[in-house]
């Protein structure tokens, strides 16, 4: 018989958790049902966190660590600031549709006010991306000049707003190709595709 590492075991316990707390939403969720869903006993869970809260905490920092690394991965290495953006944008809508059930809890049940200031860092870094992003279309002469910190906040914010939409109706009249046009409306010079 095999016995996972303590980073295994964890990792198993967030994995059970998500599927969990998407599944019954965080209120209904007890330690015992992530328990049997990670396989693990519940006395093991406590070894790893001190509560139900705190794997929850656990577990959105961790997925947005993770979103991250995917969306700087997402851009790594393309030269066309558009394409940039469309992959960045992307990025975000396939996140969003994958952890659907958690972006609804986190609104419904929490506010999306947890974890505050995780969240804050996790926004502010996604700002200095697209501020990246922009500046370098500037500098090409794709984009047209504007005030970058203050264009980058509309976008996240914007993204902010549809994936909020795309998560609550699924059938929303808005795509991943209108969202991209929308954005790469405003920056783009005209005339340039």
């Amino acid at each position: 018989m095999s016995r996972r590492t303590a980073k295994e075991s964890k990792e198993s316990i967030l994995e059970a958790a998500i599927k969990v707390f998407s599944e019954k939403g965080y209120s209904q969720t007890t330690i015992r049902e992530i328990a049997k869903k990670a396989g693990i006993s519940v006395g093991g869970v406590y070894i790893y966190f001190k509560n139900k809260e705190e794997i929850y905490f656990t577990l959105l920092k961790y997925l947005l660590d993770e979103f991250r690394d995917r969306a700087g991965e997402s851009i790594k290495g393309i030269e066309d600031p558009a394409e940039a953006v469309k992959n960045y944008i992307a990025t975000n809508l396939n996140y969003a549709k994958k952890f659907k059930g958690l972006i609804l809890i986190e609104g419904r049940e929490h506010g999306f006010t947890s974890c505050i200031d995780i969240k804050k860092k996790f926004f502010k870094g996604q700002r200095r991306l697209i501020e990246e992003i922009i500046k370098k279309g500037i500098s090409s002469g794709m984009f047209e000049r504007c005030n970058v910190e203050g264009t980058a906040r509309v976008i996240i914010g914007t993204l902010r707003g549809f994936i909020l939409s795309l998560v609550m109706d699924s059938d929303s009249l808005f795509s991943q190709k209108e969202c991209c046009n929308l954005i790469l409306g405003g920056l783009l010079k005209r005339g340039v595709k």
